[in-house]
């Protein structure tokens, strides 16, 4: 770890993935999820809670948002949570590295480092809107990496860390640290492995027995709906599904020349690519979705497993492979879509930054996404518009942006809100390019008519 390669290009990617979310940022291009993560770690010594989910307690078991929210304490902007999120997904470089070094020396530890640093779904992780699952995978790594090199003390520290990210990597963890507790008993490593798959227990039970259910704004378990099949799921598998599960499978692991599977290490990724692999819906298996950061850890250790073993004959091409599978993968199936996500500025985006700043302070408005990552943390009533076309809209303030017509809750309820307006339920009180800030009519001042 003293070594200064891996961590000069850890700060290089930290740099770059933070410079391209803030691009991203500043085009609009950030969904739903962002603004819901904003306004959860805004709030995250308050009620941490979003006007989307209510409490995130009734969604995720995620106390490592805490260090989020005071990160945000310090640096109120949402560029904050960009930059913690790529600098997570650049902290799994250095045990990487770590990792190989220890049995295959420096001239393989920086090939591999290097491969990390190519690998897409990585990329596509530490690039996409910020979620709890994008601080998982270094603390996946990290934990293996010291367990190995036997830095106990750091091992139950990161496994800690990687048990609070959320319920799933507490079940992952704690089943892990049961096995290895099994298989090393009687060992002083024996024993810190049980001492993790206790933590791992004891998240798990309060999660499920205590305070999601405690949480009480949502009946039941909401990522259980991933895995209600029915019928009608189980035909569309034959050939569509199982066709696109072997695709995610091929993209996942052809950057890493498949050495994973070569690692007795790769039983640690079962879980996590069955938590995804037997979901219903493709969501969980797409690339460049936050999904992703539940089974990388799992998988860029397995691969530093199989890497450092190699012969060093097999190894030098093997990294070339892997290289050049890493940058084909990116100018084919790049899974940071940077021609979706990535753009020149133009006049629609300064535009609807300008009407942002005349929404007023904690104003109750609802919006479409583009507005609603930039509006949410500064404003904790801001909201995104109904995904359901029949349902009531009680926002105060409505703000639309017509030019922005892919935005999905523009779609979803654009034409529901327009009939609004012709009834009269809804006055505009301002303008800007397509951008459009509407009023309850039902509680207008006089004077707005003359604005």
């Amino acid at each position: 770890m003293r070594r200064p390669f891996p961590w000069l290009l850890a700060g290089a990617y930290a740099l770059v993935l933070t410079g391209l979310g803030a691009w991203r940022f500043a085009v609009h291009r950030n969904f739903v999820d962002f603004g819901i993560f904003e306004q959860t770690v805004g709030s995250a010594f308050g009620c941490f809670c979003n006007t989307v989910e209510g409490s995130h307690w009734a969604f995720h078991f995620s106390p490592i948002l805490y260090l989020a929210g005071a990160l945000l304490a310090v640096w109120r902007s949402p560029l904050a949570l960009v930059a913690l999120q790529a600098v997570a997904c650049a902290l799994v470089i250095p045990p990487v590295y770590a990792l190989i070094e220890s049995r295959a020396g420096s001239a393989q530890a920086r090939w591999g480092a290097v491969i990390a640093a190519l690998y897409p779904p990585l990329s596509g992780l530490a690039f996409g809107d910020f979620h709890e699952n994008g601080l998982a995978p270094a603390a996946i790594v990290w934990m293996l990496w010291a367990f190995d090199a036997d830095y106990l003390f750091a091992a139950v520290s990161a496994a800690v860390l990687a048990i609070a990210v959320k319920e799933d990597q507490a079940i992952f963890v704690g089943v892990a640290a049961a096995v290895t507790a099994w298989r090393l008993r009687g060992t002083r490593r024996g024993r810190c492995a049980a001492l993790v798959a206790a933590a791992g227990i004891v998240a798990v039970g309060a999660f499920f027995l205590v305070i999601q259910p405690g949480a009480h704004t949502v009946a039941g378990w909401s990522p259980a709906r991933f895995y209600a099949w029915r019928a009608q799921d189980v035909a569309a598998l034959f050939p569509q599904g199982l066709l696109a599960r072997c695709g995610f499978f091929a993209l996942a692991f052809a950057p890493l020349g498949f050495l994973p599977l070569r690692s007795r290490m790769m039983w640690l990724c079962v879980l996590p690519l069955a938590e995804v692999l037997l979901s219903r819906m493709s969501t969980t298996y797409t690339l460049g979705t936050h999904y992703s950061g539940a089974w990388i850890g799992y998988v860029l250790a397995a691969f530093a497993f199989a890497f450092r073993v190699l012969p060093e004959r097999v190894n030098v091409r093997a990294s070339w492979i892997c290289a050049a599978l890493c940058i084909l993968e990116f100018a084919v199936a790049n899974p940071m879509h940077t021609g979706l996500n990535l753009r020149a500025l133009q006049a629609r985006d300064a535009a609807l930054d300008r009407l942002l700043a005349r929404v007023p302070d904690g104003a109750a408005v609802a919006t479409q996404e583009e507005a609603f990552s930039k509006l949410a943390l500064r404003d904790p009533n801001a909201t995104v518009l109904p995904d359901d076309p029949t349902r009531a809209l009680r926002a105060e303030y409505v703000l639309i942006d017509r030019d922005f017509p892919d935005s999905p809750r523009l779609a979803e309820y654009g034409a529901t809100f327009d009939a609004g307006v012709r009834s009269g339920a809804y006055t505009r009180i301002a303008s800007d390019g397509g951008a459009e800030l509407y009023r309850k009519a039902a509680i207008l001042a006089p004077s707005v008519p003359g604005h």
